[in-house]
């Protein structure tokens, strides 16, 4: 009967981190599709991983079973808010405050050098910043530089692939991050 099953209630998608990484990556939550596979991105029309490697981080695009090799490059990934939803627009603004302190203490924890928020709208309500705009921002997130990145979500017209690659491979720069995909130039793979 194919469709997407609905995760219990109490199912939380894994995070990707480790300590010290260079860039985790900050959806607003998970999917219910990607809740159930029990991978990031899951969705078939999310650009997200796409994108990654379009703009460098990567050196080939990965599906979203392949998350777990993300450590090893000195990328995670992880959410505001760890409930699933179909949609973002589910959440309150409580959910999104409360999600954002959640989010403040994990990264603490693990100490990672930025945070790339995937979306202005969810930074926005979840840190209180109404004017917040793409690129980076002036306050750190539990010890951590912030640079919001366009939200992959194939259902972000405004930023089709290529420009959504142009967004992620500007702050892959600004972080030190070589340029592993072989397709910009800008530095060696490893």
């Amino acid at each position: 009967m194919g469709g997407v099953r609905e995760p219990e209630p109490s199912a939380v998608l894994p995070d990707v981190l480790a300590e010290g990484l260079r860039v985790v990556f900050v959806g607003i939550n998970p999917g219910l599709s990607s809740a159930a596979a029990g991978h990031s991105f899951s969705t078939p029309g999310n650009r997200f991983w796409p994108a990654l490697h379009r703009a460098g981080f990567t050196p080939r695009r990965l599906t979203a079973e392949e998350e777990g090799l993300l450590p090893g490059w000195g990328l995670g990934i992880t959410s505001i808010v760890r409930r699933p939803t179909a949609r973002a627009a589910q959440l309150s603004r409580e959910e999104l405050a409360a999600g954002g302190r959640d989010l403040a203490e994990r990264i603490r924890a693990i100490r990672p050098h930025w945070l790339a928020m995937l979306g202005v709208t969810g930074y926005r309500a979840a840190f209180g910043a109404p004017r917040a705009r793409l690129g980076p921002q002036a306050e750190p997130i539990g010890g951590a530089r912030v640079w919001i990145v366009p939200n992959p979500s194939g259902l972000n017209a405004h930023y089709p692939p290529a420009a959504l690659a142009v967004e992620f491979a500007r702050l892959r720069v600004a972080a030190g991050v070589p340029d592993r995909s072989g397709l910009l130039g800008d530095g060696p793979r490893d």
